[in-house]
């Protein structure tokens, strides 16, 4: 027996899987990829999520991948113009946009090197139950071989689809519209100042270097245009971003594009049950919201801390006490993730700026202190609350 089966190998799984085989836990790890492979992603790693990396002893890892660090935030609506860099949190001022195949491989591998047990090709089909209804294991197929194995805790980090939501029954504990669809690419030979935004009416462009020299450029559509964008999606892409941002959209002229464009129109937006008697779920799994924040990465850091945190002491001894600590998990998380889950959905209404709220810019983007703060905000550090200064305040 497994004191923890963790399905699904990524952003949260694999640093769950990590930490509790750190603590001296017997952890499988499962996952229908091999690993390197790709996923769609903003790859965005907030100063939050560089924390944790730093905590877990990978940063330099993922520094030494070649993946440049993101210094600066350069942010352009309307006539606002905030150029910055956020204060950060635990020492770490910059972010880092790594390409997934190489983040995910390097989690992975820390959780192999921390001993937990990986089984890639590997599909679950079903929760094994005792009789009174408590999950202890799953059963499913390894390259097309059956098995079935147990454990006292079955973690579901299995991304926003998840398998083991549908096979626990996990119901929507809050469940909104989609409001976006989002298209990338990468290119080289166009050079940025760290993190680019910019916004408008109805769109959302983004730009930020990565792997190989590389920068890749997001563009965002209201959710009701997906179709008539998706006819021509390569079209669409690069309109957006000459028409938001056309300093971007002329460098892009004098730049390559690498690879091809990638998208999607399912940015879901919900919050799933997080537990039950002998699961629980992490990440995209039990979370998920539009992806123009780019805080997916960063929040499953933070819950794969948060559920270890709860559940290591009680792992091996009485259920009742492992489940009391999974909700206080489930509590926790949503007290947690509530804030940034409501502000991305405000983001992702795409909606005109208001005129306050562009009052509210105009007076920052004259302080480098507030400037910062605002950044803060954008990181996922802070709340627009802490932005309401008594030095602010006096400006408006």
């Amino acid at each position: 027996m497994y004191d923890a089966i963790v399905v699904g190998a990524r952003c949260a799984g694999s640093p769950t899987a990590m930490l509790l085989a750190r603590a001296g836990h017997r952890v499988l790890l499962l996952d229908r990829a091999a690993f390197p492979s790709d996923t769609l992603s903003t790859h965005l790693i907030h100063q939050p999520g560089v924390a944790a990396l730093a905590r877990w002893g990978l940063l330099d890892a993922v520094r030494s991948s070649g993946c440049p660090p993101v210094e600066r935030v350069r942010y352009r609506v309307a006539d606002v113009r905030l150029d910055g860099r956020a204060r950060g949190v635990d020492g770490q001022r910059a972010a880092y946009a790594p390409r997934r195949h190489v983040l995910d491989t390097l989690l992975v591998r820390a959780a192999t090197a921390a001993g937990a047990e990986l089984r890639e090709h590997s599909r679950i089909t079903g929760l094994l139950r005792d009789d009174t209804g408590r999950v202890i294991g799953v059963e499913g197929d390894h390259q097309g071989r059956p098995f079935t194995e147990t454990a006292r805790l079955v973690i579901g980090a299995d991304g926003m689809r998840s398998t083991v939501a549908r096979l626990a029954g996990a119901p929507y504990t809050v469940h909104d519209p989609k409001l976006t669809c989002a298209y990338y690419s990468y290119w080289t030979d166009v050079p940025v100042a760290g993190l680019e935004l910019h916004e408008r009416a109805g769109a959302w462009v983004a730009a930020v270097p990565t792997h190989d020299d590389a920068t890749l450029v997001l563009t965002y559509f209201p959710q009701d245009d997906f179709r008539r964008i998706r006819a021509d999606a390569g079209r669409a892409h690069l309109c957006q971003v000459h028409a938001t941002a056309p300093e971007l959209g002329e460098r892009l002229l004098d730049g390559h594009q690498v690879e091809r464009l990638r998208g999607t129109g399912d940015q879901a937006n919900f919050f799933r049950q997080a537990v039950g008697p002998g699961w629980t779920l992490a990440g995209d799994a039990g979370h998920h919201k539009d992806s123009i924040t780019a805080r997916g990465i960063s929040d499953a850091f933070t819950q794969a801390e948060s559920l270890v945190r709860h559940v290591n002491d009680p792992l091996t001894g009485d259920p009742a006490l492992l489940d009391d600590a999974l909700r206080r998990y489930a509590r926790d998380r949503d007290t947690a993730l509530t804030p940034g889950y409501q502000a991305t959905l405000d983001v992702a209404r795409l909606a005109p700026p208001p005129d306050q709220r562009l009052a509210l810019l105009r007076a920052v983007q004259d302080d480098p202190e507030l400037t910062s703060i605002y950044f803060d905000i954008v990181a996922g550090i802070g709340t627009t609350s802490d932005l309401l200064t008594p030095k602010l305040l006096a400006t408006l």
